[in-house]
Formats: structure tokens, C-alpha cells, sequence
């Protein structure tokens, strides 16, 4: 039986799969390769790269036309300032790869050409090259696996082969990765990227490869209800879809949480609420796909970017190659309107948990007296017990927070996580020049459960009292949520005080009930 793959390229035989190369078509690769280029395929982790181009060099093959290859860098990055032991490996793994993959008579007249570092590679191609009984396609996939002197000698020796194409060198070669060419590191630490030209400015065109669309999303779900019988409903495919905006790994990753863990009985359909429901194991597991990519928020090129989206300031003063390399991680995406979002709500819901991990690991023993009798949750108690620990707790638990800009807004987070403490949900919205984060909290379950909206605002020196503009902002807000068809009664908004030469948090931090401009009743906090 198939099943939904996670890790690793896909193969027809075992996993539910779109046609390989379907997002491909839109880039002409055919004519790129009829034209002899040379050219860059670069998108974020797990999107499909290599299945996609190792499934077209195989298609390359079959034709007769051509002899098509997918080969991998990475074991040159184990040795990043030695290129001859780099050069050496990777034509160890190559040699593993084409007796794997192509028959004998299309195989290289030798596996390992004379030579020293900075030379074999190129040396190697070019002599495959000229025996080949056909065209060579080369795609090499892992470019960005090397740096420092390995990664710039391959560049300059695939430059250098180019001008003999296509009898001494392949005919057309693309180079796959994470990034774009022109954002390599070059130098230990990442503190250089190749300035243009590069190493390798013949390359004639950059592709991104995209997501999957609704449509594609539907089809691939569709093929396990074929396969086994059990119904996914519709609503359940649009919010895979919605939750993942496409993305493979998470499309596929969701689906099969749901259908292997969550709904096992074939005779059962998968709904929404399951869907759901594998989103937040997948958080909570935070599994390869997820953990490589919040690891990135601690570096600073990340963190210039993620942090004002969070905290709903502007990218002015951030340099356009730290905000075209945040795209090609994949963390964010440009909307139609220009501006920089969260890649997908999977992603916008686990960083601010991520970034709040620390202040929530450092939070004191808290007793729940924000509860009733009965368990469930009153807000006006909420109020008090949060007023008792921002005061005694605050000032030292925001030095634990990563991003300084929105240490306040992570401290309550993870004060609210321990609140709901799994008897709720938190979702959050922010976004560009927005200058706000919104929380809604529920609590409990259908017509019993207890919401809140807050809104969370920061006075900085030089500005207004952001008192008018946040009630406003609250009372949009509240009115766009409900649950189970009851509408959201509290709410909070919650006015940081970051001006310079304030009181301590403990001697400024009050609260009071105050009127919107529709006419709710919410809580003020300043803290």
C-alpha cells in the first residue's frame, strides 16, 4: 500500500505523488536543456527539488536523446577547506550513483582522473563528456552543502568546462539547492557571499520551484482515498491546503499524521477537526522539516526580518540580500501586494511558540487561580494572577527572550501557554506595519468555552500613547471572532511601556476596565 512520504525523495512505487515534474513546465526546462544552459534551481528544504529534477534526468535517459544524471555534493561538505579530499568523495558517491542508475555502456570511462584539488571534478566531467554516446545532462544537487575554497574551486572549475560543451563538458548542467547562487557562503561563518559576477554567472536562469496548488493538494489527497476507500472531506483537503499554503512536506505530512495516527479505521472519514489536530502534534513534535527551520531564527540575517514582522514594524533598513535569503529558506513569502508575510499558518503559529520556548521553560511555579470551582477559566481572575506575575516576574524573564523588540509579547505567550496548559488553543496574527501582535485565547470546549481577544501594543520613545489606536484595533478585532456561534465578550489590550527612564515593570504595571468606541467593556493593561 502507498503511504505519504516525509522524508527523502519520492518514488511512484510506494508514495502518493504528483507527476515529478509537473512544476516544472512552467519554466521551459526542455528548451533550457534543447539550448545547452546552464542553469540554477533553488527553493526551500523538502519542496520537492529532488525528486522533481532527479525524475527528469531520468525521463532525459529513457528518451535516448540524452544521458540525464542527478548527482550530489554533499559529501564534499564534510571538508570544506580541502579540496582534493572534498572532490575525492564526491566522486566516491558519484561512482555509487551512476552504477546505480545507468546502465554500463553510459557509464564514464574512468572513476577517478589524476589530478589535485580544484581539478577533479571538472576533469571528470569532461572526460564522461567525450565518450558519452550521447548529450550529458548534469544535474548536481546539494550546491549549497559547500563553502569556503570547495565550494568556490567546483564553481570555477564547472565555469571553466563550460566553453567545451557539449562534446567536452555536459551539454546542459543545473545546479540545485536552498539558495540562489548568488547568496553561497564563501568564507567561514557566512560573512562573505559571492558579489557578481560570481564563479558561476554563466548561468542563463534562476528557477524557484513552487508549492503545490489547492488544486494539486486535492489531487495527491485523493489518490489515498482511491487506494484505500476512506473518504478525506472536502473541507478537511481546504484546510490541509489552507494550514500548509501548499507547502509538500507539511501537505504530506498532515495527511498522513491524520490517516496513520489519528484515523486508522479506513471506514472512517478524515474531517477538519482531525486536520487540526495533526497541526498541533506536528508543532508539538516538531519534526526534522520544522526544527531545521527554526533553528534559523537565532541567526541575525533571519532575526532582521522574522522580528519586525512579529513585532508589526517595517524592513526599511534591512538589506534586500537578507530579506531575498529569508524567502529562500522558505520562512517567508512576498504577497501580491509586495510585502513580506509568514510563509504559511503552520509556520506563523510555531515561530512565536519557538522564540517564547525560552521564557516559558524559565516561568515560576504558578498556581491556577484564574480558575472557577468547576475548572473553567474567569477572565477577571486571569487579570489579577497576570497583573501578581508580570510585577514580581517580568523585569527578569524578558533578558530570556531572543528577539529584544518583542521580549514583552513572548513573555505573556508563555505565560498564556501555561494558562491553557492544553485545555485551549492560542492563535495569533501579526504582520508587517500592522504595529500590533493579536492573541485570541480560548478555553474549554462548545458553548461553555471561555474567549478572550487581546491586543498587544508597544509605547516607544518618540510616540503617541497608543491608547486610541489600540481600542480601535481591539474592537476590529473582536468583532471578526467567534466560536461554536458565540462572539468573543473579553478582551485585553495590553500597552508595553518601552520608553526610556520608565519606572520598574513592578511600579507601573496597573490595569483598569475602559470603553472602546463600539462600546465594549475590555480590560486595559499597562505594562
Amino acid at each position: 500500500m502507498k503511504f505519504f512520504n516525509t522524508g527523502g525523495p519520492c518514488n511512484p512505487q510506494y508514495h502518493y505523488m504528483l507527476p515529478a515534474t509537473q512544476r516544472l513546465e512552467a519554466y521551459d526546462v526542455d528548451r533550457l536543456i534543447r539550448q545547452q544552459s546552464y542553469f540554477v534551481v533553488h527553493a526551500p528544504r523538502q519542496v520537492g527539488k529532488t525528486t522533481a529534477m532527479e525524475s527528469l534526468a531520468n525521463e532525459l535517459t529513457a528518451s535516448s536523446a540524452y544521458v540525464g544524471i542527478l548527482l550530489s555534493l554533499e559529501t564534499g561538505a564534510a571538508y570544506p577547506n580541502d579540496p582534493l579530499k572534498a572532490e575525492q568523495a564526491i566522486l566516491t558517491n558519484w561512482k555509487i550513483t551512476i552504477e546505480t542508475r545507468l546502465p554500463s555502456e553510459l557509464h564514464p570511462p574512468t572513476w577517478f582522473p589524476e589530478g589535485y584539488g580544484g581539478g577533479l571534478i571538472g576533469s571528470f566531467l569532461s572526460r564522461w563528456s567525450l565518450t558519452a554516446p550521447r548529450p550529458l545532462v548534469v544535474f548536481l544537487d546539494e550546491i549549497d552543502a559547500l563553502e569556503n575554497e570547495v565550494l568556490i574551486s567546483v564553481l570555477r572549475q564547472l565555469r571553466a568546462g563550460y566553453f567545451n560543451r557539449p562534446r567536452g563538458f555536459p551539454a546542459s548542467l543545473a545546479l540545485i539547492g536552498l539558495r540562489d547562487v548568488r547568496d553561497y557562503k564563501v568564507a567561514s561563518g557566512g560573512s562573505e557571499r559571492l558579489s557578481s559576477p560570481s564563479p558561476f554567472n554563466i548561468a542563463v536562469r534562476s528557477i524557484t520551484l513552487r508549492n503545490f496548488t489547492a488544486e494539486e493538494v486535492n489531487t495527491l489527497l485523493s489518490q489515498h482515498s482511491e487506494e484505500t476507500g476512506q473518504v478525506i472531506a472536502e473541507e478537511a483537503m481546504a484546510r490541509v491546503f489552507y494550514l500548509s499554503q501548499g507547502q509538500p512536506w507539511l501537505v504530506n505530512s498532515l495527511a498522513k499524521v491524520c490517516v496513520e495516527e489519528l484515523v486508522r479505521n479506513l471506514a472512517d472519514p478524515v474531517l477538519t477537526s482531525h486536520v487540526d489536530e495533526a497541526k498541533e502534534i506536528l508543532i508539538q513534535r516538531r519534526q526534522v522539516h520544522l526544527d531545521q527551520l527554526t533553528d534559523k531564527l537565532q541567526t541575525q540575517r533571519v532575526r532582521s526580518v522574522i522580528e519586525p514582522i512579529l513585532a508589526g514594524g517595517s524592513l526599511d533598513n534591512i538589506p534586500m540580500d537578507d530579506r531575498e535569503y529569508v524567502v529562500d529558506l522558505g520562512l517567508v513569502v512576498r504577497e501580491q501586494g509586495g510585502g513580506l508575510a509568514i510563509a504559511n499558518p503552520i509556520y506563523k503559529e510555531i515561530i512565536p511558540r519557538v522564540l517564547a520556548g525560552a521564557a516559558q521553560d524559565s516561568l515560576p511555579q504558578i498556581s491556577p487561580t484564574w480558575l472557577n470551582p468547576d475548572g473553567s477559566l474567569n477572565p477577571d481572575k486571569l487579570v489579577d494572577a497576570f497583573l501578581v506575575f508580570w510585577r514580581q516576574h517580568g523585569q527578569p524573564l524578558l533578558k530570556s527572550a531572543p528577539y529584544h523588540e518583542i521580549a514583552p509579547h513572548l513573555v505573556l505567550m508563555a505565560y498564556l501557554h501555561r494558562v491553557v496548559n492544553g485545555n485551549g488553543i492560542i492563535d495569533r496574527e501579526y504582520a508587517i506595519g500592522s504595529g500590533k501582535m493579536d492573541l485570541y485565547v480560548r478555553y474549554g470546549a462548545g458553548r461553555a468555552a471561555v474567549q478572550m481577544a487581546l491586543e498587544l501594543k508597544v509605547w516607544r520613545d518618540g510616540r503617541p500613547d497608543p491608547l486610541a489606536v489600540g481600542l480601535e484595533q481591539l474592537d476590529d478585532y473582536m468583532a471578526g471572532l467567534s466560536y461554536d456561534g458565540a462572539a468573543v465578550e473579553s478582551g485585553w489590550l495590553v500597552i508595553f511601556d518601552q520608553r526610556s527612564n520608565q519606572p520598574e515593570i513592578s511600579e507601573r504595571t496597573s490595569a483598569e476596565r475602559v470603553i472602546t468606541p463600539a462600546g465594549r467593556s475590555v480590560m486595559l493593561i499597562r505594562a
